[in-house]
Order: C-alpha cells, then structure tokens, then sequence
C-alpha cells in the first residue's frame, strides 16, 4: 500500500481528495499546514505528497524547499489555484515534480498521483528507453546509466530522477528534436496540456548543471517553436 500526505487549509479539499485516493487503495495522512508535513514524512514512509501552495503558516513552497533539503526523490504535487501561476513555476524551480490547477477534476489528479507513482516504480526496476545501454559519453559528459548517475568532467553532479529522465531521453537519441508534449509523454507518461511549465523548468535545471554558458549550450539545443535535441557530437556509447 502506498502511502500519500495531502496538505491543503480546507478540510473539505483534503477530505475529498483522501477519499478519492483511498478508494484506489492508497492510505493517505491529512494535514491542514506545511508546518505538520515534515513532522508525518519523518515519523513514516511516505511515497508521494500533494501539497496547496496558499496556507497560512507555511506554505506549500516553504514546504517543498525543505523537504528538497532532505528528501531528493519523494515526488511532490502542487495545488494551486490559476491566479498563481508564479508561484507554480517557483515550485517547480525549487522541486515540485507536477502541478494541478484548482478547481481541478478529481479524477485527474488521481491519473497524475498513479502516473508518478508508477514512473517512480519503473525507475527502481528500469527507467531505460535503452535499456542495454551502460554509459553515454559526449565529450566531457558521461551518463552512467546503471548507476543512473551524470558526471561532467569526471565530477558527480546531482540530478533529481525526472531531470536524469530528461537527460536520459534526449542523449539516447543524438540529434532527434523533441517537443515539450512529446517529452511530457516519455517522462511523465500522461498529456503535457497545460503542463509546459514543467518540463521547461526541468530543462532548465540540467542545463545549468551541465553547461558552462546556458546561453550557448553544447549539450542540449533548443530549436525554437519546436522543442529539445541533444547535439550528438562525439557521441559514445557504450552497451554493458
């Protein structure tokens, strides 16, 4: 069974959204504050968290950062209401894995929570598109897929699982443009409608990981009105 946080100040909302969620076998742990999340998630085993971005206490950004401090990988969705699109991109930018927008279908957020919770479980078994591919190098950059690990110039550096998946995705096919709807599919495997700001945002992030001037990029190329590709110069890739 797994086990999920709903977070948000209206009881209602986190009553609906537990019933929702435990109708598909999930046990879930309400709180009406980000202040209680940390409390629930370090006395449990918690594989996903919703969180509302506007509580009064601390919010639902506050909240997400910290966790970010300490837990990399528990996936993370943000409520938010339109008026806040800042707000969701701030989430995103410090950690956040997705968003809904209120009012939302609950129905919807069902489809998000069991889409993430099984990308997580293909990512603990095989989150490979390749997956007979051990290593990717491009010039100083190596994409150790076993260890599901990047390094550039011999140095770890540290990714989150969706950003590695991004990565992951576009250096398994040199030179291949693809679109934010399509990497949206691959990665979080539902529509991206409404969701562009996630996947820009994740871009984002590796980019300045991995290159040295994100304004003239060699590893990851955006075409303009048509998506992302990976340049495939002095690619190697080596097959374990």
């Amino acid at each position: 069974m797994k086990n999920i946080i709903v977070c948000d100040d209206d009881k209602e909302i986190v009553d609906a959204i537990s019933i929702y969620l435990q109708s598909e076998g999930y046990k879930t742990f309400k709180c009406y504050d980000g202040s209680e999340v940390s409390e629930i998630f370090n006395n449990n085993t918690i594989d996903l968290i919703i969180l509302d971005v506007m509580m009064p206490k601390q919010d639902g950004i506050q909240t997400t950062f910290k966790l970010r401090e300490k837990n990399k990988e528990v996936p993370i969705i943000i409520l938010s209401a339109k008026s806040e699109d800042t707000d969701k991109i701030l989430g995103l930018n410090i950690g956040a894995d997705d968003y809904i927008t209120k009012p939302f279908n609950p129905l919807e957020l069902i489809a998000r929570v069991k889409s993430i919770l099984r990308r997580n479980e293909n990512n603990k078994e095989n989150i490979d598109n390749i997956p007979k591919t051990k290593k990717i190098i491009i010039d100083n950059l190596t994409i150790d897929n076993e260890a599901k690990s990047v390094y550039l110039d011999d140095k770890l550096i540290k990714f989150t699982p969706l950003e590695y998946q991004i990565l992951f995705l576009l250096a398994s096919n040199p030179g291949k443009v693809f679109s934010i709807e399509e990497i949206y599919k691959e990665v979080w495997k539902y529509s991206s409608y409404g969701q562009e700001n996630s996947v820009t945002v994740h871009i984002r992030h590796i980019r300045e990981k991995i290159e040295f001037d994100t304004k003239n990029p060699r590893f990851i190329k955006v075409i303009w009105g048509v998506g992302y590709k990976c340049v495939n110069n002095n690619q190697k890739v080596i097959m374990s």
